[in-house]
C-alpha cells in the first residue's frame, strides 16, 4: 500500500499540486488520470523519489518515505518497478541484457541466476527466446513487454507505470494492460498507472483518482465510473460524442435491466 497525505507542490509561484490524498491499495491496479497539466507526471516523480513535495507525505505501507535519506530511500526503491513512457530501452543491449540491468545494478547474483531469472521474466510476458535481439529488431508492443520483463525481475512490491500504452494500437493496447493486471494480481503488487488510455479505465480501474488543476477531482472504480454525476468526470472520460453516445446506451440498458428486475 502507498499512502498520500496533504502534499503540496509548487515550483516557483505556480501551485501544481494541492492538498493531494490518495490511497494506493496493494494487489490492485490504481490509475491515476486527468488532463495534461493536471499534475499526475508530478506526483508519479512524487511517489518514486524523483520530486519532493513542497508540503505533505508519501508512506510506503508503514514506512514514511519522505523523511527517509538517500540511503535509506535505496531500500524502498529496490523494491520498485518502473515502466516508462516509452520503455526507455538502451538500444545498445540485447533484450536479455536490457531486463538484466536491474539485477547487475543491484544485486550479487551469479550470471546463471541472473540468465535463469530474466528467463522467467521473459516468459511470463510472453517474450521467451527473444534474448539476443535488440530493441531496434522488435515491434513497439514486444518493446514495452520487456520494459514490463524489467520492471519486474526484482520482484517489486510497487509498480509504476507511465502511459503504458502510449503510442500502441488499440489491441496491442489491451495486451499490455491484461499483463500489467495479472501480474499485479498474481503478485500482490502496489501498482500505480498514469494513463490518458479510456480503455484502462474502464478495463483494470480498481481504483481511480482523477486531478484536475493540482486536486483530486473524484476518486473511485472503473464500475462507478458510468453512473457518475461528477461533471468534470464525465467531461474528462466521455469528452468525444461518439463515447458520449456509448455511455448513454450504457446508461439506458441498465435502467431496462433494472426496470425488468423491479417489474
Amino acid at each position: 500500500m502507498i499512502k498520500v497525505k496533504n502534499v503540496y507542490k509548487s515550483f516557483s509561484d505556480v501551485d501544481v499540486l494541492n492538498d493531494i490524498n490518495i490511497q494506493f491499495e496493494k494487489g490492485k491496479c490504481n490509475l491515476i488520470i486527468g488532463r495534461s497539466g493536471a499534475g499526475k507526471t508530478v506526483l508519479l516523480k512524487i511517489l518514486v523519489g524523483l520530486l519532493e513535495p513542497t508540503k505533505g507525505t508519501i508512506w510506503y505501507d508503514d514506512t514514511n518515505f519522505s523523511q527517509l535519506n538517500r540511503k535509506e530511500r535505496r531500500v524502498i526503491r529496490m523494491e520498485i518497478g518502473m515502466l516508462f513512457q516509452g520503455s526507455a530501452l538502451f538500444d545498445s543491449l540485447t533484450v536479455e541484457q536490457n531486463v538484466r540491468f536491474p539485477l547487475d545494478m543491484f544485486t550479487t547474483m551469479t550470471i546463471g541466476e541472473k540468465r535463469k531469472r530474466v528467463d522467467e521474466c521473459l516468459e511470463r510476458v510472453s517474450l521467451g527466446g527473444s534474448n539476443a535481439k535488440y530493441p531496434s529488431e522488435i515491434s513497439g508492443g514486444m518493446q514495452k513487454r520487456t520494459g514490463i520483463a524489467r520492471a519486474i525481475v526484482l520482484n517489486p512490491k510497487y509498480l509504476f507505470c507511465d502511459e503504458p500504452n502510449s503510442g500502441l494500437d488499440p489491441k496491442t493496447a489491451m495486451v499490455i494492460d491484461e499483463l500489467i493486471q495479472s501480474i499485479t494480481y498474481e503478485n500482490n503488487i502496489t501498482t500505480v498507472i498514469n494513463t490518458h488510455d479510456m480503455n484502462s479505465v474502464m478495463e483494470i480501474g480498481d481504483g481511480i483518482t482523477l486531478l484536475y488543476k493540482g486536486r483530486t477531482a473524484w476518486q473511485g472504480n472503473k464500475n462507478e465510473v458510468l453512473e457518475s454525476d461528477n461533471e468534470l468526470l464525465q467531461n474528462f472520460i466521455f469528452a468525444s460524442p461518439f463515447l458520449q453516445r456509448l455511455r448513454d446506451r450504457a446508461l439506458g440498458n441498465v435502467a431496462k435491466v433494472r426496470e425488468i428486475t423491479n417489474g
